[in-house]
């Protein structure tokens, strides 16, 4: 497969080691050649990596299952999922977690990646509605707009909203840097 053609969740054997692609960036300078940045992360030990490819340079691919599974509960510092086809129960552990744990809710789904069998990877969507568990009361009668004020979600994610949320309140957060989003339509 062309490093072009690379997506986050893709799998690529180098160096004799599984990884999975985890972020992509396409940049064509004005007086350079075009790249493709690719984030890396490695199926056994977990670690991180960026590399520099070409645009028309092969990778070998390999394939990954991927499997929409229910996250049920937390279990120490992993996860138990349940498979939603087959009803299957598989514990996740943190290291393959990551931060995903903070925009999950019991009874969410997330999309797992697996490899002979075995997580590798939780992908999730791209906004999460979350219940504000804890933020300060907003001001009266604060006319300044763009007011952000300290809040914590009923996951422990701890992130910033505007002035005029109040706890107990349902809003919709982005998975990618934990930002707020607007109000839930829920």
């Amino acid at each position: 497969m062309k490093a072009i053609d690379m997506r986050p969740g893709n799998g690529v054997k180098m160096d004799g080691k599984f990884w999975v692609v985890v972020g992509y960036e396409f940049r064509n300078p004005g007086n350079l050649r075009s790249f493709v940045n690719l984030k890396y992360k490695n199926v056994q030990s977990g670690a991180i990596i960026e590399k520099r490819h070409q645009p028309s340079e092969d990778l070998e691919a390999i394939d990954l299952d991927r499997r929409p599974m229910e996250f049920l509960y937390p279990e120490g510092k992993d996860a138990v999922f349940m498979d939603t086809e087959n009803y299957d129960q598989v514990t996740i552990p943190e290291a393959v977690l990551g931060e995903s744990l903070l925009y999950l809710r019991p009874n969410a789904v997330a999309t797992v990646l697996l490899y002979e069998g075995r997580p590798i990877l939780v992908e999730l969507p791209a906004s999460v509605d979350l219940t504000v568990k804890d933020t300060a009361p907003g001001v009266k009668k604060a006319t300044v707009t763009n007011v952000q004020k300290d809040a914590e979600m009923e996951t422990g994610l701890k992130t910033r909203v505007p002035d005029f949320i109040a706890q107990g309140e349902v809003v919709k957060i982005s998975t990618a840097d934990g930002s707020y989003l607007g109000r839930s339509k829920e």
